[in-house]
């Protein structure tokens, strides 16, 4: 198993819970990163004592270093983008979780693409933005890239054999599934951040209610699969018990089934090839009673289909749709547009170009 982590983005959701699997599996941390959350990445630092930690921003690093004075712990803090890519290129950890949300991970991602190491792939923008690019790295500098989504940590799982079909992306559905768009209409963006199933940042929160988060797994399910958009089938599955599928030519369908916990594909990522005792819960099935599905609703929820759309248009229109639905989110959660706005923003954008 592999003996040293470097977290790119440990303040966040993946990020706290990855360093919870580290110390579970007594895997040393070397390097972290956020943005300016330095509260936490203070305390994170104090109990793990990496080797260097970088802070986005530059005047939360000079406090960070103030906190840290004279405590002795030796931790390096350096600033900016390139210290974000110091950490992911030069930490010497074995295995790199980039988690760094949106497009300020690509440059990050592919610095740590290019060490030659483990990358356990927790942000799905680097392969929106940049997926061919960052794919062609990882196979000239032999990376293994071992996806940490719960949909492609199960797909990974599943891939046992030749002869694939198609792949099953899940989707929970989010909070809204079953509502007419005229009831999107007064949504907010308090009621679109109560996620039915999963713990998670705001961002991605926003993302699984319009089912654009999705709409970028199957672009993301692409390029590490190696698979056209017409073989990736979208589900919605309100349990979230199974993760994703796989079907093979013969009719077989084999899917990866866990409770919600994202600690589960993290822990795999972590010990592919083998796998260990884990925090998850066991899955009870007699107890869940029973597993649905459904097509998902593209008209209400028109942002999977602009995925679709710009996924079989190209990388162009995949960067685009990618930075449109940032912009859209950040103003939906600032309250300047409203939930159905988002997609006509990105819809605008792809339309613009």
């Amino acid at each position: 198993m592999k003996k040293t982590i470097t977290i790119l983005g440990s303040t966040g959701s993946i990020g706290r819970q990855t360093l919870e699997v580290a110390e579970f599996l007594k895997i040393k941390v070397l390097a972290l990163t956020a943005n300016s959350s330095i509260d936490l990445l203070e305390e994170q630092i104090r109990k793990f004592k990496p080797k260097l930690a970088s802070v986005f921003v530059k005047k939360a690093a000079d406090e960070l270093k103030i906190r840290l004075s004279g405590s002795g712990i030796k931790t390096r803090i350096v600033h900016g983008m390139q210290g974000q890519i110091e950490a992911a290129s030069k930490s010497g950890a074995d295995i790199i979780v980039t988690a760094i949300a949106g497009q300020a991970g690509l440059k990050p991602t592919l610095a740590a693409v290019k060490t030659g190491k483990r990358i356990a792939l927790a942000n799905k923008e680097p392969l929106v933005c940049a997926g061919k690019k960052v794919m062609q790295a990882a196979k000239k500098y032999g990376t293994e890239i071992i996806p940490v989504d719960s949909e492609h940590s199960a797909i990974f799982q599943c891939l046992c054999d030749r002869g694939i079909k198609k792949i099953i992306l899940t989707a929970s559905g989010g909070p809204f599934r079953g509502k007419t768009l005229e009831e999107l209409e007064s949504i907010t963006p308090e009621e679109a951040l109560r996620h039915p199933s999963w713990s998670m940042g705001s961002k991605i929160t926003i993302d699984s209610a319009t089912l654009m988060n999705k709409g970028l797994e199957l672009i993301e399910a692409m390029h590490l699969f190696n698979i056209s958009p017409d073989k990736i089938e979208v589900l919605i599955h309100p349990q979230s018990i199974i993760h994703s599928m796989v079907e093979f030519e013969d009719g077989s369908v084999i899917a990866q089934l866990s409770n919600p916990d994202m600690r589960q594909p993290i822990q795999y990522a972590l010990t592919y090839p083998k796998r260990k005792p884990s925090l998850t819960k066991p899955l009870d099935l007699a107890e869940l009673g029973k597993l649905t599905f459904e097509k998902p609703d593209t008209d209400t929820f028109p942002c999977l289909r602009l995925a679709y759309e710009a996924a079989n248009k190209g990388q162009k229109y995949c960067a685009i749709l990618n930075d449109a639905n940032e912009k859209a989110v950040e103003r939906f959660l600032n309250k300047e547009i409203g939930f159905n706005d988002i997609p006509k923003e990105i819809e605008k954008a792809l339309r613009g170009i």
